[in-house]
């Protein structure tokens, strides 16, 4: 039994059960047990990013907000906010890169790494402390209260914010709680416990057919909401897995997509060892747009990270891959790992990229 998981037994021992997100929410993100709050370098044994596989993701990353800096009349400050900054490997290859290639975009730029763990907090000041020292980056655990320009982004955040559950009986829409039997977390299924959960698939015009199970991320779409209306004028890229509502909860999708990864083997068995495993949903874009729009966010792009990644590679021809000194066979290594993220095989196809902005004028498109 870990640790987590006693506390979560004494807690449904005594208020009974309790609604998935909130068991979910514990296994990420309790600030001693959870998931993301445990050593960084574990993750590794359990899965991979796309920041993993090679710096050129971070490059061209760089490229894409010099063009967002461009489009709102380089401002002398763009704020840069990576929300689920970890230890900082990504703002590494963003800053490294805009200092190198980018200066005058990287004199304008005030990244701030935002990340819930304090041990990876610490673990990012350490990493980025050059670019902290001159006055370009901080890391913090809340985003900023007021963005008057710049780009809030994340990578493989949105999948990982804890979602409800729920599944359609007899035509009545019902919630999944996490209950115990006989030692083990089972699931209970009851009514729904907010009426957020009927207004998050009813605004989005979704009916689930009978018994299909489904989440439903009403944390993320509050999320992207509190951003929207954080920003005065910018951009919010988001880049993770999964599809829009259509697509997401249609017929191939009847068990749902929430998921626990562990040492490179992908589960259904949620409650095995708790604060131990990753647990993931696949992403409701639409629901990401649709509640953006209440803070005045607009769609500007939503493509593939495929597209993505070549529009913004193709114009130097993919110059950005290599480092200065590399040997033809350090060359070749770097472009196999290129396909891994442009390839539909790879991480190509599996993950989307979705632009929204806000008080960028129709001229600065």
């Amino acid at each position: 039994m870990t640790p987590l998981e006693e506390l979560l037994r004494e807690r449904i021992r005594r208020y009974g059960p309790i609604p998935f997100a909130d068991f979910m929410r514990e296994c990420l993100y309790h600030p001693v047990h959870g998931y993301y709050s445990t050593a960084e370098s574990r993750r590794f044994t359990d899965y991979y990013t796309s920041v993993d596989v090679h710096p050129v993701f971070g490059r061209l990353l760089a490229r894409k907000f010099a063009e967002m800096w461009e489009q709102l009349g380089r401002p002398k400050e763009f704020l840069l906010v990576e929300a689920g900054a970890g230890v900082g490997r990504l703002a590494t290859h963003i800053l490294d890169f805009c200092a190198a290639k980018l200066p005058e975009l990287y004199r304008a730029l005030r990244y701030v790494a935002v990340e819930q763990s304090f041990s990876r907090r610490e673990q990012a000041d350490a990493r980025l402390g050059r670019h902290a020292k001159d006055g370009h980056l901080r890391v913090s655990q809340e985003i900023p209260a007021r963005i008057p320009t710049g780009c809030v982004f994340s990578n493989e955040l949105m999948d990982a914010l804890a979602a409800h559950r729920v599944v359609m009986e007899k035509g009545v829409l019902r919630e999944i709680f996490v209950g115990r039997d006989s030692g083990k977390f089972v699931d209970v299924v009851a009514p729904v416990s907010t009426c957020a959960i009927n207004e998050y698939f009813g605004t989005q015009g979704v009916t689930l057919n009978e018994s299909q199970h489904a989440e439903a991320g009403l944390e993320a779409c509050d999320w992207i909401a509190e951003v929207g209306r954080r920003i005065e004028s910018g951009f919010v890229l988001t880049i993770d897995y999964g599809h829009r509502a259509a697509e997401l909860f249609d017929e191939r999708h009847m068990r749902g997509t929430l998921l626990a990864y562990r040492e490179h083997r992908v589960s259904e068995d949620f409650y095995a060892s708790p604060g131990e495993r990753d647990l993931t949903a696949h992403v409701n874009f639409t629901a990401l747009e649709t509640w953006g729009k209440r803070s005045g966010l607009e769609t500007a792009e939503f493509t593939s990270q495929t597209a993505f990644l070549l529009a913004l590679g193709q114009g130097n021809e993919f110059a950005d891959l290599y480092d200065a000194g590399q040997s033809e066979s350090e060359q070749v290594r770097a472009r196999l790992q290129l396909k891994t993220l442009i390839y539909p095989e790879g991480m190509g196809e599996r993950f989307q990229v979705l632009v929204q902005r806000k008080g960028v004028i129709a001229e600065q498109i």
